[in-house]
């Protein structure tokens, strides 16, 4: 099969879709690989580097999508790569589709078979392609959040850990997921006040073992998540609902409860945003303010530390980049259920239910795309 690879154009993205290693791994499989000269820049790798491991350089974009029959990315196609996609195109990426209509609807008229990497499942029924981008964001979140707390920055003044003598930041994590759990380790690492409210009992006891009294845990409910959100210096938004539009948790009236220069970091920024007032920002402005709240919705979050994330990226895409190549995608998704979780789109049809629903489109069942 024939694989490509594109330079990505989010702005501020600098992941790849493959690395140098991940050209040579599909290579040594008989597979021929394109990739668009300086995709590889922001990893800090050149384009001898994939010369050297076998692939071929494409002085454009447009000829990876016309000439190769799987596009490997990182982000979903933005309006100008959706544009080139065909119907009997593999496209293999994250995708995010429940809260982008927009891109619905373009993947859904080219004809395109899209494979979401956010929604391929694990044996343990969890998301292992989301989950190396999911402990970055969670990591990063924290930094983020600190920054965004400096009075320069429109926040509070407050420093996370404190001073002997002066209280740390309280910082209130909503959900204790894989971004939960990692936005909770740094906080804590760095001196924090830390609360993890969820609504699963068996998420709060792993919790509360792993902390061991250095994070608090609470149940999810309205009066506790209003209560702790009113008094907090710093908000994670962590829910997730795999593939489907996160729920709005914090409401703007919550917002004027709170204390002027407080932060909102919505890491479910991806699926429309666990907060009322969240919309999408990049890293070259990344915040803004709502009724004194200051907000940092950057929907890439990963993309600032882009080699670390995209070698952690391939390491979990690559090997069902593998099967699909060797097998056809047909014949991987049938022989992989796992991964026929991923089909989001396949020539004109959803067939990723949470999609769907969101979207008022007819839902068509993975296995009736198999036959």
């Amino acid at each position: 099969m024939r694989v490509g690879t594109v330079k990505e154009i989010k702005n501020h993205e600098y992941r790849v879709g493959l690395t140098p290693e991940s050209v040579r791994e599909l290579v040594a499989h008989g597979h021929e690989v394109w990739v668009e000269t300086g995709a590889g820049n922001g990893i800090g790798a050149a384009d001898a580097d994939y010369k050297a491991a076998g692939g071929t350089i494409k002085a454009a974009a447009s000829e990876i999508f016309a000439g190769c029959e799987m596009v490997v990315k990182v982000k979903e196609p933005q309006a100008a790569e959706r544009a080139q996609l065909r119907k009997g195109q593999i496209l293999y990426t994250y995708l995010h589709l429940a809260p982008d209509p927009d891109q619905t609807t373009d993947l859904v008229k080219s004809g395109v078979t899209a494979i979401a990497y956010e929604t391929v499942t694990g044996v343990d029924n969890s998301l292992p392609l989301l989950k190396p981008m999911s402990q970055v964001a969670g990591r990063m979140s924290i930094q983020a959040g600190a920054t965004a707390l400096e009075k320069a920055n429109g926040g509070r003044g407050v420093l996370l850990g404190g001073v002997p003598g002066v209280l740390p930041a309280k910082v209130v994590v909503i959900g204790g997921g894989v971004v939960g759990f990692n936005a909770a380790q740094m906080a804590v690492g760095m001196g924090a006040d830390v609360t993890i409210l969820d609504r699963d009992p068996n998420v709060l006891e792993r919790l509360d073992s792993h902390f061991e009294g250095r994070a608090r845990t609470l149940y999810s409910g309205r009066a506790a998540l209003a209560s702790e959100v009113a008094r907090a210096d710093l908000v994670i938004g962590a829910v997730l609902v795999p593939g489907a539009a996160a729920p709005k948790l914090v409401t703007r009236d919550m917002l004027k409860t709170m204390m002027p220069g407080a932060v909102l970091v919505d890491v479910a920024i991806d699926q429309g945003g666990c907060f009322e007032t969240s919309k999408a920002t990049t890293h070259a402005d990344p915040t803004y303010v709502v009724d004194g709240i200051v907000h940092y919705c950057v929907a890439n979050m990963p993309g600032a530390v882009a080699r670390t994330s995209t070698y952690a990226l391939n390491n979990v895409t690559l090997p069902h980049a593998l099967r699909i190549a060797d097998m056809g995608w047909k014949a991987a998704l049938k022989a992989n259920p796992h991964l026929a979780a991923g089909l989001n789109v396949h020539e004109g049809q959803i067939t990723y239910e949470a999609v769907a629903s969101d979207l008022g489109y007819d839902y068509v069942p993975v296995a009736q795309v198999l036959g």
